[in-house]
């Protein structure tokens, strides 16, 4: 049996839509081994699916079926930490476990690259799953069912302070209210600032970050959705963060954070409580620039 640990991803990172992502210390993992049927279960008593329609079962399969190579079943048990539709790449989590661990259990017949390739074609966008396989950041576009990406590591002191509401946002929910067309001008605001971003924290640049996060595309409709989340933001400029986001889709939202700045989390959750907000725990998280690791058990 082996044991595949994929670390949560926050998408978007402000302005890249769809394009930047970035991996961060919190981590699904999986088990999983060559089987005669189906066998899934949940090591922590998250409900997940336990037939075919199972994310992780499915994208297995169709490594065996791309590679056509016989398929028997296999036997999967799932440590699901990534909270599921909050924005934090819980199905990108499990189509990388699936694709990573079905490699391995073939003898590796797929590069990294092929792997980001299938990945991206089945989550749509290259945003999650990149990162979730290669870990750091990474800049990816999906042309023509191939992912051009770039990884960078990111070597600052920097933390991510994860806002994680009780209330779950769909990301289909979330695309819906996004307009078809944008302004040209908008459209030149977000490419300046998904440039800065991406620089900015490969250079350790952070005093950047908060004109770099800013967005036009996306932000702006989903902070509606919402509830709270503009007091959220406010709240943690005021406690001295570098930027706010929205992480992925929503609902969760990312504050980046100086190091230094040791009392974050605490004042952050006293205020919380003392505005009234209710249903919100806060996360503090790190950078993983490994990505995707796979144990033999």
């Amino acid at each position: 049996m082996i044991k595949i640990n994929v670390p949560a991803t926050s998408a978007n990172v402000g302005p890249g839509f769809d394009s930047l992502g970035l991996a961060l210390n919190l981590y699904n993992h999986v088990h999983m081994e060559e089987y005669d049927g189906i066998s899934i279960a949940s090591a922590d008593g998250v409900e997940i699916p336990t037939g075919e329609g199972n994310l992780v079962y499915k994208t297995a399969k169709y490594l065996y079926d791309v590679c056509g190579k016989p398929f028997r079943g296999l036997r999967i048990v799932q440590e699901n930490n990534i909270p599921m539709t909050r924005g934090l790449g819980s199905s990108s989590a499990c189509i990388i476990a699936g694709l990573a661990g079905a490699n391995v259990l073939l003898g590796c017949p797929m590069t990294t690259g092929e792997l980001v390739n299938i990945a991206a074609q089945t989550e749509g966008h290259p945003d999650n799953v990149a990162p979730a396989l290669l870990g750091g950041l990474v800049t990816a576009v999906l042309e023509n069912r191939r992912v051009y990406y770039v990884k960078q590591d990111v070597r600052g002191k920097i933390k991510f302070a994860a806002f994680i509401p009780d209330f779950e946002l769909p990301t289909s929910v979330a695309r819906g209210v996004l307009p078809d067309q944008v302004p040209h001008r908008d459209g030149v605001y977000n490419l300046s600032r998904a440039a800065l971003m991406s620089v900015s924290l490969y250079s350790g640049a952070f005093h950047n970050l908060r004109i770099a996060a800013q967005d036009r595309l996306h932000q702006p409709y989903r902070l509606q959705m919402i509830k709270g989340a503009e007091d959220i933001f406010e709240l943690c400029y005021h406690l001295g963060a570098y930027a706010c986001y929205i992480s992925g889709a929503g609902p969760t939202l990312i504050a980046m954070i100086p190091p230094e700045n040791l009392q974050f989390a605490e004042t952050a959750e006293k205020a919380l409580a003392d505005r009234g907000f209710r249903g919100w725990r806060l996360q503090m998280l790190e950078i993983d620039n490994e990505g995707t690791t796979i144990q033999f058990e």
